[in-house]
């Protein structure tokens, strides 16, 4: 499958690991075929060299030249309101929601565990009912035969029969 999104000047990034995890920059210059400048002024990015690999790129990006300053990135940032587009997208929701679960106590996780049993208890009765319902307006089969329509099957034998 092929990329999606591609590394250029202006491509907004999230910053998978490190000191910045989970923030997001700017792309402002490629250094080599490993690395780019990047820069998140409004995010607490400082401009510094990060590995293509620390990088997780997003569909925005902003129309800013080649190696401009934090100010114009600012600006650009502002403008086209990155904060609140990359807010919507399902990286971050999925973002906050994995932080939200960092911070819950033992206690809270215990509640959701509870919670998730009574939800599936629920669930599985309605569907039971929902089952028996079903089975019991189920159009009955047609009539079998009577027994003595039935052909016999002829006993077994048991080995001490067999030996007369």
């Amino acid at each position: 499958m092929p990329p999606k999104h591609f590394v250029e000047i202006g491509r907004v990034a999230v910053i998978d690991n490190g000191t910045d995890a989970g923030k997001t920059c700017t792309i402002v210059d490629v250094i080599d075929q490993n690395r780019a400048l990047v820069d998140g002024p409004l995010s607490g990015v400082r401009r510094q060299p990060i590995s293509f690999k620390r990088l997780r790129l997003t569909k925005f990006k902003l129309g800013i030249p080649h190696g401009t300053s934090s100010k114009t990135v600012s600006k650009a940032w502002q403008k086209d309101d990155i904060n609140a587009k990359f807010a919507e997208t399902m990286l971050a929701k999925r973002m906050a929601a994995a932080e939200k679960r960092k911070q819950l106590t033992d206690f809270d996780r215990f509640k959701i565990y509870k919670l998730k049993q009574r939800m599936n208890k629920l669930i599985r009765l309605k569907f039971e009912r929902m089952r028996a319902k079903a089975k019991s307006e189920a159009p009955k089969p047609a009539k079998t035969p009577k027994k003595a329509d039935k052909k016999k099957k002829p006993k077994k034998r048991t080995t001490k029969e067999k030996k007369k």
